[in-house]
């Protein structure tokens, strides 16, 4: 029965030693200030996947953490912006971007705005001219109840 439970705290130890941040992926290594500068930029252009509404370089998520270090990595392998973006797009889809491109797929990001605007400015226009133009006029029972609940007055 000890042996049981010894070998089971010696994995569950085992799983939290894995589990630790030590085991996580090491940062890059230091680059140069324009390396620096173009990873900043490239970490601007990039949104957070686990925030949405950040950008990697606004997020402290471990994720974007995560995504930054692999920018420096890949900027100190020589990669170009452009080859970066690509990679960060293959593998996340083209949410991944702040400014999404402008193609068949992201037409709804683009356009959709635009197009519930149109459909309210559509409905209000609709609900104005439903609306009668003037009132007809009072009826004389209608005068006359007026004109006493006017007399009746506080």
């Amino acid at each position: 029965m000890r042996k049981r439970i010894s070998a089971c705290a010696a994995l569950i130890a085992l799983a939290l030693l894995l589990a630790s941040p030590a085991s996580a992926q090491a940062p890059s290594p230091p680059l140069s200030p324009d390396l620096e500068q173009r990873a900043e930029h490239l970490a601007h252009g990039l949104r957070c996947l686990v925030c949405q509404n950040q950008t990697l370089a606004e997020s402290n998520a471990p994720l974007a953490h995560d995504m930054r270090n692999l920018i420096r990595g890949q900027l100190a392998e020589g990669r170009s912006d452009a080859q970066i973006m690509r990679f960060f797009e293959d593998r996340y889809g083209d949410f991944v971007r702040y400014d999404p491109p402008f193609k068949p797929v992201t037409w709804l990001l683009w356009l959709g705005p635009f197009a519930l605007l149109a459909l309210g400015f559509a409905v209000l226009l609709r609900t104005l001219a439903r609306r009668p133009r003037s009132r007809p006029p009072l009826t004389a029972d209608e005068r006359a109840r007026a004109a006493r609940y006017l007399d009746s007055g506080p």
